[in-house]
């Protein structure tokens, strides 16, 4: 996860059954004694939310409150911690919450509005490379105006303000156990979220329990959740084959998920719900490096690729080939590179490299991360080098490196092509734009287009109808695919595995696909 209000559609949901007559939903009476356990393979890096801009949000949506946050079924944030929030002006610089009467945090310490700012001025205060002070750079002071209340002062419009309220990186934290300058150092947490968290193995296992003190808008099914954290998903699968744990999420290969779909007598008793991802995979060109610094190769690379042909041969009906930076179920989507190239076509690729005067093959190198995007990135690369060679337009060679020795490099600027993966903070187009875009993105190739950075982000920020904003996305759009600094490729789908026991996995998914652990019961009857 990385940077950055009204979503008109949700991701949708499907639920894919793997035992004939089985049914989500779940009984009144489920039996909440017996603890729920979800594997995953996307374990913490920190128990502290002043440190973590990454998978650690899957624990803290579970342990901390938010003054915001994404109940099921919801396109905006809703109050949470917070009682309302509105902003009080209408250029939109200065958003104010009301925190709910008579929060505590589990500890029974009190909740107040100066343990909101503390949390909040203490991600700028400490500031941690790669952490989630990049996500308030339109913060310039909170402000307590009552034990209650507490105003956020913004540097220029930001409609965006509250979606940023409601990601975990803003969990609210006790200040007696959290230092204001530095992070927090004995490895335990304390929070006022829907659970507590009894035990910790770091990189083994997490046990929640029901928080007898929390305040919010969960509906707890359960009482008690196990997490345990796996290395390899296959060690995963097998643990729910044999019924040591509940639940997956995060981490199923397109090669488990066909499994688990398509051999049900061997799967029986286990049950899949698929939904349409917000994460996206993707090309930077970097126009500094001589062999994409034209333009028309750039183009010519965008008119070869066969998306269709990449996610059928790799990801096996697991992911959806994409044609905008904006991926489907996010307001705004388009699919503007489509638009413009239409099917791959050979032919007119080496025409736009032709009338442009560029010898062909031109020569590539397209490099990749490792350990980042799971196993099947090699593989997709591997497509990408055939496509690209087979059309006669272009000689590729492929290089890879381990996920932080590969951001070193392109950070320096020392990949030509390079592939990135982009998991999405809240559910807006400007989390799909505005990243990408400016001297400091997260590309670590500066990208200027001062028609998005100027004018259309700062329109679209004045406006807290996010609908109201159509128009200035699209443009942002059909530049991307002007410019072909950024080649979309696929967006992918999540899926929960379970046992047939499990209800609610369907609505487990938050709109940043946050596994909310509170919706999974134990079903009584059938």
């Amino acid at each position: 996860m990385f940077n950055r209000t009204m979503l008109q559609a949700a991701a949708a949901l499907a639920s894919i059954s793997l035992v004939a007559g089985c049914g989500l939903f779940s009984d009144d009476d489920a039996d909440g004694a017996k603890p729920i356990v979800v594997g995953t393979t996307s374990a913490p890096s920190t128990l502290d939310p002043a440190a973590a801009w990454d998978g650690s949000w899957e624990l803290y949506r579970n342990v901390f409150q938010t003054l915001l946050s994404f109940p099921t079924g919801s396109t905006t944030p809703q109050p949470d911690a917070a009682e309302k929030c509105k902003f009080t002006d209408p250029a939109n610089t200065a958003f104010q919450c009301t925190l709910r009467e008579g929060l505590t945090f589990s500890n029974g310490h009190p909740l107040d509005a100066a343990a909101v700012k503390h949390s909040i001025d203490r991600i700028q205060k400490i500031d941690v490379d790669s952490g989630p002070n990049g996500l308030l750079g339109s913060l310039r002071e909170v402000k307590q105006d009552d034990d209650r209340t507490v105003t956020f002062h913004l540097t220029k419009p930001d409609a965006t303000f509250p979606f940023i309220l409601g990601t975990p990186a803003m969990s609210l934290v006790d200040p007696a156990e959290y230092p204001a300058d530095k992070l927090r150092e004995d490895g335990k947490l304390t929070g006022s979220g829907p659970y507590v968290l009894e035990s910790y193995q770091e990189g083994s296992k997490a046990e929640l329990k029901k928080n007898t003190r929390y305040n919010g808008f969960a509906d707890r099914k359960n009482d008690a959740v196990t997490i345990r954290y796996f290395n390899q998903s296959e060690a995963m699968v097998a643990a729910l084959k044999r019924k040591e744990i509940d639940a997956t999420y995060r981490g199923l290969t397109a090669e488990e998920v066909v499994d688990l779909q398509e051999k049900k007598k061997a799967n029986e008793g286990l049950q899949l719900v698929e939904t349409t991802g917000a994460d996206i995979r993707y090309l930077v060109f970097n126009p500094s490096d001589k062999s994409v610094r034209k333009l028309p190769v750039r183009q010519a690379i965008a008119q070869v690729v066969d998306r269709g042909t990449l996610v059928g041969k790799v990801y096996r009906g697991t992911a959806e080939p994409l044609y905008s930076m904006v991926p489907k179920g996010i307001a705004g989507h388009t699919t503007s590179f489509f638009d413009k190239y239409g099917e791959p076509n050979v032919a007119k690729a080496r025409g736009i490299l032709r009338d442009a005067g560029i010898e062909t093959p031109v020569p590539l190198t397209l490099w990749f991360t490792t350990d980042r995007y799971g196993s099947s990135t090699a593989a997709e690369f591997a497509e990408l080098k055939r496509q690209l060679d087979e059309s006669g337009l272009f000689e590729v060679k492929l290089q890879s490196k381990p996920w932080k020795t590969f951001q070193q490099g392109y950070k320096k600027g020392e990949y030509p092509v390079f592939g990135r993966g982009w998991f999405p903070d809240f559910p807006d187009p400007d989390n799909f734009i505005a990243p990408f875009v400016g001297k400091d993105n997260v590309l670590g190739t500066p990208y200027d287009s001062p028609e998005i950075t100027q004018q259309l982000l700062p329109e679209t920020r004045q406006q807290s109808d996010r609908g109201a904003v159509s128009k200035q996305f699209e443009r942002a759009q059909t530049i991307f695919v002007d410019d072909v600094r950024l080649l979309p490729l696929w967006q992918g789908k999540l899926y929960v595995a379970s046992s047939e026991e499990i209800a609610g996995a369907e609505r487990a998914l938050d709109p940043q696909t946050v596994m909310q652990l509170w919706e999974l019961h134990r079903q009584t009857s059938w």
